[in-house]
């Protein structure tokens, strides 16, 4: 039976380590029997620590998928989506292997984190670390709620896993990162009231505006898309906020069963409508790492040591 990934579909943590990593090793069977070391590792602080509420994902970039697993390839995966447009962008970064860690206890995630490292450290490069918290009852930086869109309950595996039109491939997740650096002295001069009119959101109560009163602009409308058959076009989202006194964002994650989704969006963001409005967050947010990944189930990582 298929295993998802503990992490795809975990519920909010207090605490996050997302680990960035690329391979200095040419020996791919070796990264194999490491990445099922990795999941053992997990598996040992879930059990011992279950109060924490540990998860965790490993997702392999799309640039080194074929050279890890040669042979069958997930249908969609593709490199991150390049897009510029004016001063607004959304930059690839460079990525073999991307792990990340929840837990409700920042010295638990330090612990896995470390044992990560010291596992993978002759045969990969860490490049970034980021800890991820999680802030007030859930909110980005910028005071408002975060996830509020997020599909719940059993519609989760529904929206962020691979299902039978991929067999091989069945309960693996397409993920995206970026790393986005907020502009807070700048978002902090607006009147509260332009930030509302800026999401499409009150900030206090996170009462979502009705759509006849969304500016155009609005990211929750530039990032809430519909298909041609009026269905929400859904992702899910395991994002967290980063920082501290002077450097502060928000580390964006997503899965989904396809890449689609995630590209669609980022277009409406960037580029935006048909007369060019984009999302007015924008102004106020940068990214600064963009990355793509296919995290495969459980059973696969596991049954594919030796191949």
């Amino acid at each position: 039976m298929t295993q998802i990934q503990k992490g795809i579909c975990a519920e909010p943590n207090l605490h996050a380590q997302y680990l960035m990593f690329n391979v200095i090793d040419d020996d791919p069977q070796v990264i194999r029997v490491k990445l099922a070391h990795i999941l053992d590792i997990l598996d040992h602080y879930d059990e011992e620590h279950y109060e924490a509420m540990v998860s965790g994902v490993i997702a392999i970039g799309a640039s080194y998928w074929e050279e890890l697993y040669p042979g069958a390839k997930p249908a969609e995966l593709t490199p991150f989506p390049d897009m510029q447009c004016e001063d607004r962008n959304a930059p690839v970064t460079p990525c073999d292997i991307f792990v990340q860690i929840r837990a409700d206890r920042a010295d638990v995630c330090y612990a896995i984190g470390a044992e990560i490292c010291e596992v993978l450290k002759l045969h990969v490069e860490l490049f970034e670390e980021i800890k991820g918290f999680r802030y007030l009852d859930g909110r980005d930086l910028i005071g408002f709620v975060d996830g509020t869109e997020n599909p719940r309950g059993m519609r989760k595996i529904g929206v962020a896993t691979v299902g039978d039109k991929d067999p091989d491939f069945r309960g693996g997740s397409y993920i995206h990162v970026q790393r986005y650096r907020t502009h807070m002295d700048k978002w902090n001069r607006v009147p509260e009231k332009q930030q509302e009119d800026i999401i499409g959101r009150t900030k206090a109560d996170n009462v979502e505006y009705e759509s006849e009163e969304k500016a155009d602009f609005a990211h929750t409308k530039r990032s809430n898309l519909k298909d041609e058959n009026g269905n929400s076009i859904e992702i899910l989202r395991q994002s967290m906020p980063y920082g501290d006194m002077s450097v502060k964002g928000l580390f964006f994650v997503s899965c989904a069963k396809s890449p689609q989704p995630f590209t669609q969006m980022l277009a409406s963001m960037i580029f935006g409508d048909q007369n060019g409005v984009y999302d007015k967050l924008l102004d106020y947010t940068s990214a600064e790492t963009g990355a793509a990944f296919f995290a495969p189930s459980l059973s696969f990582i596991r049954s594919n040591i030796d191949i």
